[in-house]
């Protein structure tokens, strides 16, 4: 009996860990239209955390490129982007990375934490200036 509820317990708390993973599919939405715009796959390599963008909603832009890109991602096709750069994992938080905003081309630091296990805020910030999206888990 004990051995079971040491079991259930252990298996409870794996579930629960991985359940709220950043690592997964995510659907971006806009902070200023709330429109969907994109898939986001968020996955590991090593101890750093990347993103990339894996499908676009709107299907007039699959076809873009960042035009206005400055680094090695100019004129680049933004499905298949990694947009998300080297989070690192501090408790709850996600931060020390970079995240790229296609649309004007400005790479900003990033911040991202579980709002819930389908709720993902992520920030992108200069200085005291960000501006927080809401991501939700896509299966």
């Amino acid at each position: 009996m004990k051995k079971s509820l040491i079991f259930i317990t252990f298996t409870l708390l794996v579930y629960t860990t991985n359940a709220q993973s950043i690592v997964g599919k995510w659907k971006t939405i806009d902070d200023e239209t709330g429109k969907e715009k994109s898939i986001v796959e968020i996955y590991k390599k090593g101890d750093k955390y990347f993103g990339k963008i894996i499908d676009i909603l709107n299907p007039k832009k699959k076809e873009k490129n960042c035009i206005k890109c400055s680094d090695y991602r100019k004129d680049q096709p933004v499905l298949g982007m990694e947009i998300i750069k080297d989070l690192e994992q501090d408790n709850n938080e996600f931060e020390d990375g970079t995240i790229l905003d296609p649309e004007n081309g400005k790479i900003y630091d990033c911040k991202i934490w579980l709002k819930d296990k389908n709720t993902l805020n992520v920030r992108g910030y200069v200085m005291f200036f960000y501006r927080t999206q809401e991501w939700i888990r896509f299966s």
